[in-house]
């Protein structure tokens, strides 16, 4: 954000924390067209999207994931049930059977059992960290 850049960061500015993603890491503004209207520092090649295709793990793995776990299990499912889940957490079921488990507090949480068809974060076992969400079928 130019307006924390100039302020060296006591202020915030009009976009916060909000940046144009690349869509090329090589060529002129990172994929898009002319100068860039924000400029983005060179370490964000490594978050463009021709960088991430096809890499476990990547951002763009996990959004194909989601879609795939969309079309799967929830077209038409528009049923939405909260879960009590404590401070911090968010969770809802869907008519599929499907639940969904946020971790939005400060300290891990334990991990729902059931079958993961998505995470925010590989490799879950027995705790859900901070910041941290899961899709899961129940057992």
């Amino acid at each position: 954000d130019p307006v924390a850049r100039r302020s060296e960061g006591t202020q915030k500015g009009r976009d916060g924390c909000r940046v144009p993603i690349p869509w090329t890491a090589g060529g002129e503004s990172f994929g898009f067209g002319g100068p860039a209207w924000m400029p983005q520092p060179e370490r964000f090649a490594a978050y463009a999207a021709d960088q991430q295709v096809g890499v476990d793990g990547s951002f763009h793995s996990l959004y194909k994931d989601a879609l795939r776990i969309r079309r799967e299990h929830f077209v038409d499912d528009a049923e939405l049930t909260w879960i009590e889940a404590g401070d911090g957490v968010l969770a809802y079921s869907r008519a599929s059977g499907v639940h969904c488990v946020a971790n939005m507090g400060a300290e891990p949480v334990p991990m729902p059992a059931g079958q993961i068809l998505l995470t925010s974060m590989p490799g879950l076992t027995d705790e859900l960290p901070s910041d941290t969400a899961v899709w899961l079928r129940p057992t």
